[in-house]
């Protein structure tokens, strides 16, 4: 939509703690959070899709697989990685996609004014 693609380069700034639900079976109420950004890890060579992929390209023939190139998004959802603070339960939030993302930044203060 055009509002979802205007919002979209917007700066989001989330602070570090966030006071949230935990359904962790020590806690079950809302605690004190810590918040991350949440991103992929290194790919293992022994997944079974790789390992597949290997084998298929081997020898001869080029490349097998299709390669994706019709790349349409200019951004990724942000994904918020919460650990209670508690009992150490962690759990992951997708929130809008954005350009521009910022944790624990400046935040706005009413009728302040702005300082070069």
């Amino acid at each position: 939509t055009l509002s979802a693609s205007r919002s979209a380069g917007v700066m989001v700034n989330i602070p570090k703690t966030r006071r949230t639900y935990c359904k962790g079976k020590k806690c079950r109420k809302h605690t004190l959070q810590k918040v991350a950004q949440y991103k992929a890890g290194k790919a293992s060579l022994f997944a079974q899709g790789k390992r597949r992929y290997d084998r298929k390209q081997r020898g001869f023939g080029g490349q097998t697989k299709p390669v994706f190139h019709k790349k349409a998004k200019t951004t990724k959802k942000i994904v918020l990685r919460m650990e209670c603070t508690q009992c150490k339960q962690k759990h992951q939030q997708a929130i809008k996609r954005c350009k521009h993302f910022e944790l624990g930044g400046d935040t706005k203060k009413k009728g302040q004014a702005i300082s070069f």
